[in-house]
């Protein structure tokens, strides 16, 4: 039991350390919010809220898989070098990717409510 609230311990230090160092984290924790909160005050079926979340925390997901790797190749290489700036871009570009999804899912269900407030 106890190495079970260890790893949780370290997971939440994890998020904290997050939360405190990674700007880009704490915008899309409050765009999610937002995003929650519409979802709970506009009409969702259970399926459109399903799958918001699950655009919701694979973006955050994403996001926290790219700040390991960018700290662990700082770590691994603190000077500068086009091999390590291509790997951050990339991963970047991962998570802009999600991001753009999350975004056009957020559309697709919102539009109709935003639509119908007009």
């Amino acid at each position: 039991m106890r190495k079970l609230r260890d790893s949780f311990k370290y997971a939440f230090n994890g998020l904290k350390e997050t939360l405190i160092h990674e700007r880009n984290f704490k915008i899309m924790i409050i765009v999610a919010a937002l995003v929650v909160a519409a979802m709970l005050y506009f009409p969702t079926s259970r399926t459109e809220k399903a799958v918001l979340m699950t655009a919701i925390f694979t973006v955050l997901t994403l996001e926290l898989v790219n700040v390991v790797i960018e700290r662990l190749l700082d770590f691994l290489q603190p000077k500068y070098n086009e091999q390590v700036r291509l790997i951050k871009d990339l991963m970047a570009a991962i998570v802009l990717v999600a991001s753009f999804g999350a975004v056009i899912i957020g559309l697709l269900v919102f539009w109709p409510h935003f639509f119908n407030l007009l």
